[in-house]
């Protein structure tokens, strides 16, 4: 392509104090490609991204769009310039309308007026073009996340971009909704747009990225093209070694029941049941994998089994003992270990250092504690054997939650979590976000706690990986559990059916997809 880049990257370095997140990065993203940016956490991917749509500066280095050396200062800078990002936590108004959110700071107006029909029809005319469903009068605290996610994409789209960065953007989506988001990025490459993705699902660049950029630790390792390398080198690539993506996983003998559920109901905070008439059990020595749709019932499920939403009916047993109205501390206490949906909302108090939260379950009882008074080595020591072990990567547990990147904050979690030696673990998206070394990390954990005769329910919306670590898939819609099976009795395609609600046609089934 002999035409001008639509944005070139010469030598970039992005400092904060010592530490260099980007180091002398030159990349060029042109017109009509698909380019991935691959790379562990904290390599510096998001880093970089930050700096390309203003919210970040760069300490040294050019950027030039369309040709020309730009200085962005703002988000706003880069929009008026064609480069709008889809962010990974969501940037939206929650007891806003879509629409509202969509127009937010790019208002169109009449004599001083909003112009609500005016932007209504430009709006709908991209829902149109992009075979996008989306409630435009719906609250967005009301639509789930999977649809989110579609708001933040017209936004950038209502704002006339060329240039469409998207960060993990198929993190919680559903493999019909990855399969839509996929092909519309291939629909605005094919307009000549640029569009930049981070992710860490090899598959997913393998289908839809023309150009791959590896980075590791703040630089850039190679650029391909994408059709000429494999999974398995791309994995490489990324992480400097080779990358086992089938664990072995041995053949266990299922214990005693330790999570044991019984016909539960579960309200929100609008008295609407979310889950209904749920029966569950999950054995010593087991992994339950638990398929749906987000926004069928899971987030309930899951806050009421730790305490965190009152159980409307039914009961739920935990080793024996009746846990239905318990505290979320008794039931930490009984032995739950809780990887929450949300690491920043629910699993981390993001202003608190990386000691504090460590400690967060066990502050109160020795060897964090005694006679009420914190040891504070103690926390440190702690501290400092589980971040090396979960290969959690910070210049210091000094520094606060908020300052590691999304896949360390998870690692973080997954360390505390883990190492009580929880007797149920409830494990909710594990790997949402973490790049392909971190995920099989994280697997060999999720094994080893099944070895030890631990209980998992595991609760993804990455079908690959309940297919992988469980024993049982148990699938649930609209807050019913619709199917309970070993888990090599259901293909893919088998479980897709029945997370949307459909029965299967058991003569019709097939062993392989």
């Amino acid at each position: 392509m002999n035409e001008t880049p639509a944005i070139e990257i010469h030598h970039l370095v992005k400092a904060f104090g010592t530490f260099k997140a980007n180091d002398d990065i030159s990349i060029t993203f042109r017109n009509g490609e698909v380019h991935a940016l691959l790379g562990e956490n904290g390599a510096g991917k998001s880093t970089l991204m930050n700096m390309l749509s203003g919210i970040l500066r760069p300490t040294s280095g050019q950027i030039l769009v369309k040709g020309k050396e730009v200085d962005l200062h703002s988000a706003k800078d880069a929009s008026e310039l064609g480069i709008g990002m889809v962010h990974q936590h969501f940037m939206l108004v929650g007891a806003f309308t879509v629409l509202e959110n969509i127009i937010l700071g790019s208002e169109p107006t009449n004599a001083g007026r909003l112009n609500f029909k005016t932007a209504r029809k430009r709006v709908e005319d991209i829902l149109s073009r992009y075979d996008l469903d989306v409630d435009l009068d719906a609250r967005v605290d009301d639509i789930s996340v999977g649809m989110q996610q579609r708001v933040e994409i017209v936004k950038v789209l209502f704002r006339n971009a060329d240039v469409l960065i998207f960060d993990e953007p198929t993190a919680v989506l559903t493999p019909q909704e990855i399969d839509d988001l996929l092909a519309i990025m291939r629909q605005l490459a094919e307009e000549g747009k640029a569009v930049i993705l981070i992710t860490h699902k090899l598959e997913e660049i393998r289908a839809v990225a023309d150009i791959t950029t590896i980075i590791r630790r703040g630089r850039v390792i190679d650029t391909v093209k994408t059709a000429e390398k494999t999974a398995e080198e791309l994995a490489t690539l990324m992480v400097g070694r080779p990358v086992d993506f089938d664990l072995p996983k041995s053949d266990l003998a299922e214990g005693a029941p330790i999570l044991t559920v019984e016909h539960l109901d579960v309200t929100d905070k609008n008295k609407v049941k979310r889950v209904a008439d749920l029966n569950l059990t999950v054995h010593a020595g087991e992994i339950v994998g638990l398929a749906g749709i987000d926004g069928n019932g899971q987030s309930e499920l899951v806050k009421a089994l730790t305490g965190l939403l009152p159980v409307h009916a039914g009961t739920i047993t935990i080793a024996g003992k009746n846990t239905t109205h318990a505290t979320p501390r008794q039931i930490v206490r009984d032995g739950v270990g809780h990887i929450p949906e949300d690491r920043q909302k629910f699993g981390l108090v993001m202003p608190m250092t990386v000691i504090e939260n460590m400690g967060l379950m066990t502050y109160t009882e020795e060897p964090l504690s005694k006679h009420g008074i914190l040891n504070e080595g103690a926390a440190v020591k702690m501290t400092e054997e589980l971040t090396k072990k979960f290969d959690v990567r910070t210049s210091s547990i000094h520094n606060t939650a908020g300052s590691l990147s999304g896949g360390n904050q998870q690692k973080l979690i997954i360390a505390r979590e883990m190492s009580r030696d929880p007797q149920l673990m409830i494990a909710m998206n594990p790997t949402r976000g973490l790049d392909v070394g971190a995920i099989e990390f994280i697997h060999q954990q999720i094994l080893n706690a099944r070895e030890a005769g631990h209980a998992v329910l595991l609760i993804s919306y990455e079908l690959d990986e309940i297919k992988q670590l469980a024993d049982t898939i148990a699938v649930i819609h609209a807050g019913h559990l619709v199917a309970t099976r070993e888990a090599g009795d259901l293909t893919t395609s088998q479980i897709g059916l029945l997370m949307a609600g459909e029965q299967l046609n058991e003569e019709a089934a097939v062993d392989a997809d």
